[in-house]
């Protein structure tokens, strides 16, 4: 039984450090995956770079299209969107 007690500290710590850092963080990535899954044209976004443009294209799973100023488009790893800075309305049908 005395043995038990020692390792009662060291599970306390594991069960703090799960729901002060662990399980916060996967919240935020799965909050972020879901935004990012969300994305469509005319949706204003920043990057992690810092710039701020225009979803032009969503090109495929992985990979968007951001019109930085008129006539300037990039291409963008859809992971590195940081922010949806404005969400566009979806088309009537």
């Amino acid at each position: 039984m005395e043995s038990f007690g020692q390792f009662i500290p060291l599970i306390l710590i594991f069960a703090i450090m799960y729901f002060l850092l662990i399980r916060p963080q996967q919240k935020k990535l799965k909050e972020h995956k879901a935004m990012v899954g969300a994305l469509r044209r005319g949706d204003q976004v920043v990057t992690q770079g810092g710039l701020i443009g225009k979803v032009a294209k969503v090109k495929d799973d992985n990979e968007i299209e951001v019109e930085l100023a008129e006539g300037v488009k990039v291409r963008v790893v859809r992971s590195t969107i940081a922010q949806v800075l404005s969400k566009t309305e979806p088309a009537e049908s």
